[in-house]
């Protein structure tokens, strides 16, 4: 459990080494990328090992419904990853599309997940991005977007979600879990 909770722990200080110590980060310019993203690569090995090993108490399961609910609100997630790139109309709506689409995303494996190691990796990530959003906001102000949102780029969002949930889950039925429910 120690791997998992050090890789969640990693995740978090890599990402809000920018917010917390601004200047420091500012110093290292180019060089601070790599190591930063040196660090994410590292924090999700951990999780990856740390959460295969780990083990914990058990306080639900995924049922049908929760496996509908939680595919439906990856979908989203994903489509908020993608509308965050494309600059379509939910980004007038939300400053941080992106970081509520990885939201969604941890909630619902909450969701179907209520095992304690599960608690800690998605739960970590879940408060993580709701602490990411509020330092962001503190940061700087927003400038809400104002379009033009032409409907093609909904459209390859919209699309775009949904072949990536296809691919997504057909790499996750393969490494784990089945995710489409009735396997």
């Amino acid at each position: 459990m120690l791997i998992l909770i050090l890789g969640v722990a990693l995740w978090w200080a890599a990402h809000l080494y920018k917010r917390m110590a601004p200047a420091s980060r500012a110093r290292m310019g180019q060089q601070g990328r790599g190591m930063v993203s040196g660090l994410l690569v590292l924090s999700v090995i951990l999780m990856v090992i740390g959460y295969s090993m780990a083990d914990g108490a058990f306080f639900w399961g995924p049922n049908p419904a929760l496996v509908g609910i939680n595919n439906l609100l990856v979908l989203v997630g994903i489509y908020l990853f993608a509308a965050s790139g494309m600059k379509t109309r939910v980004t007038a709506y939300t400053r941080h599309p992106m970081l509520w689409g990885f939201a969604l995303w941890a909630f619902a494996h909450l969701l179907v997940n209520g095992d304690t190691p599960s608690l800690i990796l998605f739960g970590g990530l879940l408060a993580w991005a709701f602490v990411e959003m509020i330092a962001i906001s503190r940061a700087s102000p927003w400038v809400r977007p104002t379009g033009p949102f032409p409907a093609r780029k909904e459209a390859m969002a919209a699309a775009g979600a949904v072949i990536v949930m296809i691919v997504l889950g057909l790499i996750h039925g393969w490494i784990g879990p089945w995710p489409f429910g009735g396997a």
